[in-house]
């Protein structure tokens, strides 16, 4: 493991914990994507399919355990927790994240380094996990206002992503078998997404105002 990598991991841990406190720590999720946190759920499953066929190390299993039941248990509290899912912005968060996963599963059926099993569904955890994002900005753009655990959130999210291309570029030369190239592209898509996000979180911070989004 490279310092790249595990920044990524920790700063996408990080995420997770603030996520975690807004919802339990202020028994609410608004401003908070469902549609979202079902795709993460969704990519996490079909990434670790050798959770329990193939040890690695203590920390690769625990993280995997990690990140799968943190999304699930998060979207099990926005769905079916007496308090937290009355705040629930439903009207807003209409994205249809179905068609996101239908054609993320149809690129992967075609597009892969390998087809197997384990390999189509990795490569589709990969392009699902690329766009996952977009039902959360595109409800924090219809909302407008963002509050700061939701605006962390999503920057901890993004500097993830960040941290993992540099893991990706760093394997690519200094690994003579890494060849995970759909893991790059899938990356730089995302970096895309964010950019525009942290443009406005920015702006916000050196102005010492809340968060807000075009419309």
């Amino acid at each position: 493991m490279n310092i790249f990598r595990f920044a990524g991991d920790m700063t996408h841990l990080i995420s997770i914990l603030v996520l975690l406190l807004k919802v339990y720590a202020t028994k609410s999720c608004s401003g908070i994507s469902l549609k979202t946190q079902e795709l993460y759920g969704i990519v996490f499953l079909a990434r670790y399919l050798d959770l329990f066929t193939d040890f690695i190390s203590v920390y690769n299993t625990v993280m995997k355990l990690v990140f799968i039941g943190s999304s699930l248990a998060i979207v099990w509290c926005m769905r079916f927790h007496r308090v937290v899912k009355r705040s629930y912005d439903r009207d807003v968060d209409t994205f249809r994240h179905y068609f996101l996963v239908g054609g993320c599963f149809l690129l992967a059926l075609f597009v892969h380094e390998k087809f197997s099993f384990r390999e189509v569904f990795w490569a589709f955890s990969i392009y699902l996990e690329a766009v996952a994002i977009l039902p959360q900005l595109i409800l924090l753009q219809r909302s407008g206002n963002v509050d700061n655990l939701t605006g962390q959130y999503v920057l901890f999210l993004g500097a993830y992503r960040g941290f993992y291309i540099l893991n990706w570029i760093y394997r690519y030369f200094t690994e003579d078998q890494f060849s995970r190239w759909i893991s790059c592209v899938s990356g730089l898509v995302q970096t895309a997404l964010y950019a525009d996000f942290f443009y406005y979180y920015f702006i916000s911070w050196k102005n010492n105002a809340k968060l807000k989004l075009p419309a």
